[in-house]
């Protein structure tokens, strides 16, 4: 196997402003063919997703993502989904698999970086890997949903909905960077 190429830019950490992008939704049952940055914050800020379709971590997930994302609407952020795999070697992650993925029941739109720009961007390492950001579209958390993203029932964290909660009520996050756990974003070669 062919080492994979890995971003050059160390990515966005909480304090800095989130990188614009435009991408095509592969979820039509969530907002328009193609959506930014700028259409997806809700006026607390949005969630932005790195994801996929593949990885045991993201599928493990699944029902806690869903939860986070109807927390966010609940609190006006916007959610989101960014697929930036590699659909050449991971056949799973290509176009037709994520408008699969997203037809069984994804309530947020799925959007797909074919070119890998916006993961290098972010500096996204992993799937799942969470950025929240505020009104301002300033990161003020970025990594993991909680500590055991494959087994939920194993989870003695919830990082992401804590900082939601601490974001809404106005309170500083003091824990805003954790490491994700999940699978490694592939790469193109």
């Amino acid at each position: 196997m062919a080492a994979q190429h890995m971003p050059t830019s160390l990515g966005i950490e909480p304090g800095q402003q989130a990188p614009y992008f435009e991408l095509p939704n592969a979820n039509n049952n969530a907002g328009k063919d193609t959506l930014s940055l700028s259409e997806i914050m809700g006026s607390n800020g949005a969630i932005i997703t790195f994801t996929c379709n593949h990885c045991p971590y993201v599928v493990g997930s699944e029902s806690r993502i869903e939860k986070m994302a109807l927390k966010a609407k609940e609190n006006d952020i916007g959610f989101i989904g960014i697929n930036s795999n590699d659909p050449v070697n991971y056949e799973s992650d290509s176009w037709p698999n994520m408008v699969k993925r997203a037809s069984k029941g994804m309530t947020y739109a799925y959007l797909h970086d074919a070119d890998q720009s916006i993961a290098t961007q972010y500096g996204a390492e992993r799937t799942p890997e969470f950025y929240l950001v505020n009104a301002s579209g300033v990161v003020v958390y970025r990594g993991r949903l909680d500590d055991s993203p494959r087994d939920p029932a194993h989870a003695t964290t919830s990082e992401l909905s804590d900082a939601i909660d601490l974001l809404i009520e106005g309170r500083e996050i003091k824990e805003n960077r954790t490491q994700s756990i999940g699978c490694s974003v592939k790469w193109k070669v």
